[in-house]
């Protein structure tokens, strides 16, 4: 488990760019997240650290393990904003909030989200 919520961000960056392109950059993930590539750099060490990322140097690539949370963050994400669509929050605010919320958002709340969206 990650305690910073921009490196939850930066995985999911890194798993949506690698779902579009073959090699994943440090400048891709600065561009994609509007952030410095010194920014990404250290979140990208943090990440190795924590068994998340892997690198040669020049391409950053998920690890197992670093998917598989990649892919729970965005799917926390995914399923939030849809919620928040359901209960009338408009597309791009129910996106931005679901960003916010997807980081703190309890085990048991999200059970109950995902059951009212119908993501059992």
């Amino acid at each position: 488990m990650i305690e910073n919520r921009s490196a939850e961000d930066y995985l999911e960056t890194i798993l949506l760019l690698s779902e579009r392109q073959s090699e994943v950059h440090r400048i891709d993930v600065a561009r994609a997240a509007n952030v410095s590539q010194p920014a990404v750099q250290k979140a990208v060490n943090l990440l190795i650290n924590k068994g998340y990322v892997a690198t040669d140097g020049m391409h950053i690539r998920l690890t197992a393990s670093g998917k598989k949370y990649a892919s729970d963050v965005y799917e926390r994400h995914c399923t939030i904003s849809a919620f928040l669509v359901k209960l009338g929050v408009p597309a791009p605010a129910a996106e931005r909030d679901a960003c916010e919320m997807e980081h703190v958002v309890s085990a048991e709340t999200y059970a109950a989200i995902k059951r009212f969206v119908g993501k059992n």
